[in-house]
């Protein structure tokens, strides 16, 4: 099955909102010791960077922000090809930069965040807790269907559950499920699994982008009780 642009239609096809959700991947302290040695610590940036943008930067300052950072995760991939992580990462920082700039030039960079998004679960699908199959699943889910773009429901719920079944207690995974949950229509489940997000234990180092992903589902939560 392909998307039914029959449902919700004011939210089909709209890059910023959706794709501003793919990133806020948490490093776990276990992922450390596995992975590649001199990457950890130029994720952490990374994703500290993100979060800065994401959470303190004026909105029209982000997608400049963005594209620089979007920069450096390309030279840190390029510096190590084999790290799934930063490839990762590269996706993420794509899908949030086509979020903040939209028009045309989106939808080149979602195609290039899922090719990124691909290659690292190419490298290592459970690298950072199997993050890339939430990052997809996003990305499939909220993205327009052809002939636009690449969007497709049944591929999303895929992804998703597949993350859940690596992470069932993460706050990112669950959130995204809920959300999508929400766009079928499904706001029971969604409100379950957004509850549970809540529940999700916090991410050392990672406390702002914990901060404003429970502000994004409590907001969620609120729209789902209106």
């Amino acid at each position: 099955m392909t998307r039914h642009h029959s449902k919700k239609p004011t939210r089909r096809g709209r890059l910023a909102a959706a794709l501003l959700a793919t990133a806020l991947v948490c490093l776990p302290a276990t992922g450390l010791l596995a992975m590649e040695a001199g990457i950890a610590e130029p994720l952490a940036r990374l994703q500290q960077r993100w979060a800065e943008i994401r959470y303190e930067l004026p909105e029209k300052q982000q997608a400049d922000a963005y594209a620089a950072l979007a920069a450096e995760a390309d030279r840190l991939v390029e510096a190590h090809p084999d790290a799934a992580e930063l490839h990762l990462w590269a996706g993420i920082v794509r899908s949030t930069q086509a979020g903040a700039s939209g028009g045309l030039g989106a939808l080149k960079l979602v195609k290039q965040a899922r090719a990124e998004l691909e290659t690292a679960l190419a490298l290592d699908p459970l690298a950072l807790d199997g993050s890339a199959y939430t990052s997809l699943g996003a990305l499939y889910y909220q993205v327009p269907g052809w002939p636009v773009a690449f969007g497709d429901d049944d591929k999303a719920e895929w992804h998703l559950q597949r993350a859940l079944s690596i992470n069932p207690d993460g706050l990112d995974s669950l959130y995204f499920w809920g959300d999508y949950l929400h766009e079928q229509g499904r706001d029971g489940e969604a409100r379950q699994a957004l509850e549970k997000a809540l529940q999700a234990p916090p991410r050392p180092g990672r406390e702002l982008a914990d901060a404003g992903r429970r502000e994004e589902v409590r907001r969620l939560l609120a729209q789902l009780k209106e």
